[in-house]
């Protein structure tokens, strides 16, 4: 894992949000970053760290450009996790912000796996990596 990346991400995911508070503040931070002559790798981190990822389809359906916009790398994946996992500035634990998460997307949509596997993926690296400890 790139910890670099992880911390320049996290610190520049939600830069679109300088542009706009919608859900295409992602795509906006993604161009943002590019502007600004950053590696295309962050980039895709503030691009795909919109919800649990949104499909090429459901981008489309909500006004974006058709593309994948799920995380794909490590890197992305922890910033997208960890970004579900704040709540108005504070630390919330996983269920809290999977039910959070659910009541605003609906139980039925995609997202809500993507979610789950998100979490389950991200806890067994951190446990993994605890072994060594």
């Amino acid at each position: 894992m790139d910890v670099g990346l992880v911390e320049v991400g996290g610190l520049l995911h939600d830069v679109g949000r300088s542009r706009t508070h919608g859900i295409g503040h992602g795509v906006v931070g993604g161009e943002i970053v590019r502007e600004l002559g950053l590696p295309e790798v962050v980039a895709r981190v503030a691009e795909r760290h919109v919800g649990a990822g949104l499909t090429a389809e459901e981008a489309a359906g909500f006004g974006l450009p058709r593309r994948d916009f799920v995380p794909v790398t490590l890197e992305e994946k922890i910033v997208c996790y960890a970004d579900k996992l704040v709540a108005g500035g504070r630390v919330v634990g996983f269920d809290k912000a999977f039910e959070k998460f659910v009541e605003d997307v609906g139980v039925g949509s995609p997202a809500v796996g993507r979610l789950r596997e998100l979490h389950e993926e991200i806890s067994s690296v951190v446990d993994e990596s605890l072994r060594g400890i």
